[in-house]
């Protein structure tokens, strides 16, 4: 197979990569396997007999076909010899940040939409499948997957143990080289975690951006389709993070499951691994927080914009309201000199229209400052203000 990559990890040497597997896995450490989910496909066989090579099992069909599955939730198994968790990541993508510093009317029409499907896009996730046996990680990404280039380049900033003693069994080595395959496996999944809670940022930037236009009385939102798929691509992540936590419990009952510790190195490894596990439960709770706390925001938001139009709609009743009663007695006094009578006070007088004018004036200037003073021609905004 040409696109697998093979990494030995020792606690005592700096990691290399290999050309080719070795016919057996090292002592002192163990050996790590990146494959890309397409190259499985092509050579699903050859990869079987490397499998079995190294540690005399091979993958079961049904595995097999759960690693091979893109649209798999994460999920955990095992068997008696080798353990297997599929985890969801975020698809790559070219970040793109929302427009900050800037007020509404700062930020040109064409540049707030280009923000809007950036929730959507960047909330596309793809499944990582690990396989762990005792001395053997084999793990399956999606193809151009950047996971194995970051996560190399970061194992090979970290410090062997020099005086060939466990890491173990040293103070703060949770920073050396990872101890076994369940130890790596899980400090990529707590990278794959980390871009969640870095997501979140971006999510919070354009919420916030999009909050700022609802909550203007003075500007009309129209790009609620845009916001729609935001708060889908909440849901679906509040969904993804739930399976992930799932699969990420279900492993750690397995691991308090295993038999008693022998040594004081197997107790401090099992531990190390119990911790790391709370640690990524931890982070994923955080993203979980912290997604429904952005969906309160996004219905808060929403809620507000309406009441704050259906102000808007109230005071424009009332003012057309008060308009209707002012003009009301005058129709009433029209009404009554345009009937069809022969004899009408005032009528036949020389007076009796300017007399008729100057009340009708009158009543209108009267009710004007009646309604004036009782503020139905005054918005909530200058009620504020006052």
């Amino acid at each position: 197979m040409s696109a697998l990559r093979v990494f030995l990890i020792r606690t005592n040497q700096p990691m290399l990569e290999l050309e080719s597997p070795p016919h057996v896995p090292p002592e002192d450490g163990f050996i790590w396997l990146a494959v890309e989910r397409e190259q499985v496909r092509q050579h699903m066989e050859d990869l079987q007999v490397t499998l079995h090579q190294l540690t005399g099992l091979r993958l079961l069909d049904l595995h097999v076909s759960d690693l091979l599955n893109t649209h798999l939730p994460s999920r955990f198994d095992y068997t008696s010899g080798y353990n297997q968790l599929v985890f969801r990541r975020l698809a790559d993508a070219v970040p793109v940040s929302a427009p900050t510093g800037q007020t509404d009317a700062k930020v040109p029409k064409a540049k707030i939409h280009a923000v809007a499907p950036l929730v959507t896009g960047k909330a596309q996730t793809e499944p990582v499948g690990f396989v762990a046996f005792d001395r053997v990680l084999l793990s399956i990404h999606p193809d151009h997957c950047t996971v194995v280039d970051t996560f190399v380049q970061r194992l090979s900033l970290l410090a062997p143990v020099n005086d060939g003693r466990s890491a173990a069994a040293q103070p703060g080595s949770m920073s050396r080289l990872p101890l076994s395959p369940a130890d790596l496996m899980l400090r990529i999944i707590s990278l794959m975690v980390d871009a969640y809670l870095d997501l979140r940022k971006t999510m919070s930037q354009q919420l916030d951006h999009w909050q700022y236009r609802l909550l203007q009385a003075d500007t009309r939102f129209d790009d609620w389709d845009s916001l729609l798929k935001a708060r889908q691509a909440l849901h679906h992540l509040d969904d993804l993070c739930d399976d992930q936590h799932v699969a990420l419990s279900d492993w750690m009952d397995m691991l308090e499951q295993w038999p008693e510790a022998s040594t004081e190195q197997e107790r401090r490894e099992r531990e190390l691994l119990m911790v790391r596990t709370r640690d990524v439960l931890e982070h994923i709770e955080r993203v979980v927080h912290h997604i429904r706390q952005l969906e309160r925001n996004a219905e808060t938001a929403v809620q507000i914009h309406f009441n704050i139009q259906s102000n808007r709609a109230n005071d424009v009743m009332r003012t057309l309201t008060a308009i209707t009663a002012v003009f009301l007695p005058l129709n009433l006094i029209a009404g009554v000199f345009g009937m069809n009578f022969v004899a009408i006070p005032w009528l036949q007088s020389p007076l009796g229209f300017w007399g008729t004018m100057t009340v009708m004036l009158m009543i209108a200037v009267g009710l004007l400052l009646y309604f004036s003073r009782k503020q139905y021609f005054s918005d909530d905004k200058q009620e504020r203000k006052r």
